[in-house]
């Protein structure tokens, strides 16, 4: 099955989602499931993990509500208050929902040292007796922070976010390119190959600007801990769905099947133990 390990919905505030900026007009509405399966139908996709743009429970519960309504959604990465002294409640009563699969924090918002916080690894230390996976979203500047803490907790399953946001608009390489090679040698990190036209220049990329990052990321983790996500609705301020997902399956045309069938499904489904239904 074709999975698309990271997207998003909204119900539009104006004030909740101040991050849309006047340059990001076309995200500037509702983004519901009824628009997202239109885009699956079309590029031949079977389900989805949708995760979580603003950092409440209220998002939280909103997004496990859609994956009930629509079986297409296999998965929620949410988000709960890692810092909190009632971490583990509010753990308990989130994962007795068995859509969510994960948590994440917006950590590219934060301080490069956001990740060595004593309440935020607590709050990491909590998640493996739920079962849940962490999303790291990062700009390159926060790899070594990043790193720190996948070597401090060994057992815990995380995903690196969008190949950690490298410079491609302005196609620089280093440091990213030997810090995500680092990272990618502590077997329990995956990496999503999403959020890549939305780094390089909107109006004039094309796919020679990326395939540099992706071959490094290929290189650094393998096939087996990389997985394919579209970012949307994100991903239309350079593109459209389809040209988001051709950037990916056109780099992978030259690999074996299987490989290819890893990254565009079965990864996604081992990481977040997606129970595979029937599509709407």
């Amino acid at each position: 099955m074709r999975i698309d390990a990271h997207q998003h919905f909204w119900n539009y505030n104006p004030v909740r989602d101040s991050w849309i900026d006047d340059k990001m007009e076309v995200l500037k509405r509702d983004f519901l499931p009824q628009s997202l399966k239109k885009e699956f139908d079309d590029c031949g996709i079977d389900g989805c993990v949708a995760v979580q743009a603003d950092q409440s429970q209220a998002e939280t519960n909103f997004l496990l509500q859609l994956a009930s309504e629509n079986t297409f959604i296999k998965g929620v990465v949410g988000w709960a208050d890692l810092q909190a002294k009632d971490i583990e409640q509010q753990l308990s009563r989130l994962s007795g929902n068995k859509r969510l699969k994960g948590i994440r924090h917006i950590v590219q918002a934060e301080s490069i040292d956001f990740m060595q916080g004593e309440a935020f690894r607590r709050g990491i230390s909590a998640l493996a007796y739920f079962n849940l996976t962490y999303d790291i979203l990062i700009f390159p500047k926060h790899l070594g922070s990043a790193l720190e803490l996948v070597r401090q907790f060994p057992e815990q399953p995380f995903v690196i976010d969008h190949i950690a946001k490298p410079l491609i608009k302005e196609q620089a390489m280093s440091p990213w390119k030997e810090q995500i090679r680092e990272i990618a040698q502590a077997p329990n990190v995956y990496c999503k190959v999403s959020g890549l036209a939305t780094e390089a220049d909107w109006h004039t990329w094309n796919p020679n600007d990326i395939y540099p990052y992706l071959d490094i990321v290929f290189e650094a983790f393998g096939t087996d801990r990389l997985m394919f996500g579209s970012d949307w609705p994100v991903c239309l301020l350079a593109g459209n769905y389809q040209t988001t997902y051709e950037l990916v399956s056109h780099h992978l045309e030259s690999f074996p099947q299987a490989d290819r069938e890893k990254v565009l499904g079965l990864n996604a489904q081992n990481f977040y133990n997606l129970e595979l239904g029937t599509s709407d």
